[in-house]
């Protein structure tokens, strides 16, 4: 059946070869590697990231599988996730998962390390990213997170993101039913 409204973007215009690498004067978002899964692993130890991201990473095998995972999203066009990096090693992560081509959408979600917090490196993760998804012809992009979690919040204002509503008890994490404030950037 013939489609009547093109798709916002394609797929080669979006998956190129390789993931691009992103910076800016704050941070670099690069692909993740194998040698990432040790840092990953320790990042997975903090109480505030298993907090929102209801997992732990307890040995070097599930961090190397959830860099697989990760990475993976690019190989089968459906995501892109990025190691944010600095100096001092593994900042935080950036994703843009469940990409939808044809609507030109997909929902960003991140998290920073203890020591990377109130410093701007997740404003400056979700810019790049947003800036490289409407340079590739992505429409909108959204994100969530709990309404207990401000400084998801802060970030995603700071970046841009508006505050479109929120989705009442709608994710559960370990201490119960979260509601969650959802909100969405869209191309200039």
């Amino acid at each position: 059946m013939p489609v009547i409204v093109p798709a916002a973007t394609s797929e080669q215009r979006v998956f190129t070869p390789e993931q691009p690498v992103l910076s800016d004067d704050v941070v670099v978002l690069r692909p993740w590697r194998d040698d990432d899964a040790a840092a990953l692993r320790e990042a997975y130890q903090d109480p505030e990231i298993q907090r929102w991201h209801v997992r732990r990473l307890e040995t070097l095998d599930e961090a190397r599988a959830l860099v697989a995972h990760w990475r993976s999203g690019w190989e089968a066009r459906t995501g892109a996730a990025w190691a944010v990096v600095g100096d001092d090693g593994l900042l935080g992560r950036l994703d843009l998962k469940g990409i939808d081509l044809y609507d030109g959408g997909a929902e960003a979600a991140y998290w920073t390390v203890p020591a990377a917090r109130g410093r701007g490196v997740a404003t400056a993760a979700l810019r790049l990213a947003s800036g490289w998804a409407f340079d590739v012809g992505f429409h909108r992009l959204q994100l969530e997170h709990s309404l207990a979690n401000m400084g998801s919040c802060r970030a995603a204002m700071k970046a841009g993101f508006a505050v479109e509503g929120t989705r009442r008890s709608a994710v559960k994490h370990a201490d119960g039913w979260h509601d969650m404030h959802v909100h969405a950037l869209i191309a200039p």
